[in-house]
C-alpha cells in the first residue's frame, strides 16, 4: 500500500495556480467556497484525503499519465465548455434496465435526477430508449465470461448521428457488456471528448456478475448468428441495488467528466481518479475533489453551496414522487436505494457547515 500525499505547495499551485490573474479569478468566490476549496492543501484535512495505492493492478501504476492542475484545464485549447446554444446533457438508454421491482423509466430517472444535482445548473434529458435492434450494434458471447456485448465504437457513430443541435454531449448506457475491438476482452466505456459523445455499460456492476452463478451468461451450446437480435429478447437485466445505482452515478458523472476535459485525478481521492477494476472503482469518492471540483466550476458556473444542496436532496428523497405516467397509474413508485450513499450524505452535511460558517 503507497500513499500519495502531495506536498501543501504543490496542491496550492494545483488548486489556485501561479498565474496572477486565475489567481484574482480564486480570489472572487466566496469566503465559504475559498474556505472549502483551500481543504485541498491542508494536509490534515478529514474532507478530502490523499490517494492511496493498494497494488500495481491500480490504475496510477499502470498507466503513465501526467496530472492536470486548474491552469491546464483551463488553458486547454480543446476542453469542451457548455454554452446557451449547446447546454443540454442527453442521455440514450440502449436496451433495457431494471426488474420486476423497478422499471426502466425509474432507474433512467434517479440517474438523470443525480446527474442534473451533480452537474448543477445544466439540464439532462432522457431520450426515448431504444434497443440493441435499433441502434444497429454489431455483438459477439465474450469467449471467457459467456455474456453477451456491443460494439462500443459502433454505437459511438449511432449516437455521433443522433446528437441534437443542442446538446453539450450524448451518452448512451446499457446494461449490457461492451467491448471495443475483437482482441479486448471488454471495455466499461468509450467516449470521443472532441465530438461530445460516450458510451457506458452498467453491466459489470452486478455483485453476481463474476460468479459462476451469473444469470446472464449463455449457454456454451447457443450459436449467435450475425445479425439476428432475437437472442436479446429476454436477456438477463441485474436487480437494482443500493450498489449498482452507486456504481453507475460514479461511471456516469466520471465518464461525463472526461467531455467536459477533466483528466485522471492524481492529486486527492476524487471520483475523477482513474480505476482498473472493479474493486479499485468502489473505492473511489462519488465526489470531486477541491482541484476537479474548481474546474467544473469554471466550465458551468455553479454555486458550490447550492450543488452540494441539489446531491443531498437527491439521496434525501428517498422515495420517488408519484408520477401518473412513469409509474402507469400506480400510486406509489419503486423506494429509491439510497442506503448506499449514506456516508456521502454525511460527508456533504459536513462541507456545506464549513461553506456556511
Amino acid at each position: 500500500m503507497q500513499v500519495i500525499q502531495h506536498k501543501e505547495d504543490v496542491l496550492r499551485t494545483a488548486l489556485i495556480s501561479k498565474d496572477r490573474n486565475l489567481a484574482k479569478l480564486f480570489e472572487q468566490g466566496t469566503l465559504g467556497e475559498k474556505r472549502l476549496l483551500s481543504e485541498a492543501f491542508r494536509l490534515d484535512s478529514v474532507l478530502f484525503k490523499p490517494v492511496i495505492i493498494h497494488s500495481n493492478s491500480d490504475w496510477i501504476p499502470s498507466h503513465s499519465e501526467p496530472t492536470q492542475d486548474f491552469q491546464q484545464f483551463y488553458e486547454d485549447p480543446c476542453r469542451c465548455t457548455p454554452s446557451s446554444y449547446k447546454s443540454i446533457i442527453y442521455v440514450q438508454p440502449i436496451g433495457s434496465f431494471g426488474d420486476s421491482k423497478v422499471s426502466t423509466e425509474e432507474f433512467i430517472g434517479w440517474l438523470k435526477d443525480y446527474c442534473e444535482s451533480f452537474y448543477y445548473g445544466l439540464r439532462v434529458r432522457i431520450l426515448e430508449p431504444v434497443s440493441v435492434k435499433d441502434a444497429e450494434c454489431v455483438f459477439r458471447v465474450n469467449e471467457h465470461t459467456q455474456n453477451l456485448q456491443i460494439h462500443a465504437a459502433r454505437l459511438l457513430s449511432y449516437l455521433k448521428k443522433k446528437k441534437p443541435s443542442d446538446a453539450f454531449c450524448i451518452v448512451g448506457i446499457t446494461m449490457i457488456d461492451l467491448y471495443p475491438r475483437e482482441s479486448w476482452n471488454f471495455v466499461f466505456g468509450l467516449a470521443s471528448l472532441t465530438e461530445g459523445v460516450g458510451v457506458f455499460s452498467f453491466a459489470r456492476y452486478d455483485s453476481n456478475f463474476y460468479s459462476e452463478n451469473y444469470k446472464g451468461k449463455l449457454d456454451k451450446g447457443n450459436s449467435v448468428i450475425r445479425g439476428n437480435y432475437s437472442v436479446f429478447n429476454g436477456y438477463y437485466t441485474p436487480p437494482i441495488t443500493g450498489v449498482l445505482l452507486q456504481r453507475s452515478c460514479k461511471t456516469l458523472t466520471h465518464e461525463i467528466g472526461h467531455i467536459f476535459g477533466l483528466r485522471h485525478c492524481q492529486w486527492l481521492q476524487c471520483v475523477m481518479q482513474g480505476s482498473n477494476h472493479l474493486q479499485e472503482s468502489d473505492r473511489r469518492p462519488l465526489e470531486l475533489c477541491p482541484i476537479c471540483l474548481r474546474k467544473l466550476q469554471s466550465a458551468v458556473g455553479f454555486n458550490i453551496a447550492e450543488r452540494y444542496k441539489a446531491l443531498l436532496h437527491w439521496i434525501d428523497d428517498g422515495i420517488v414522487e408519484t408520477n401518473q405516467e412513469i409509474c402507469g397509474g400506480a400510486e406509489r413508485c419503486s423506494q429509491k436505494p439510497v442506503e448506499e450513499f449514506q456516508e456521502h450524505r454525511n460527508w456533504l452535511l459536513k462541507c456545506l457547515a464549513l461553506l456556511q460558517t
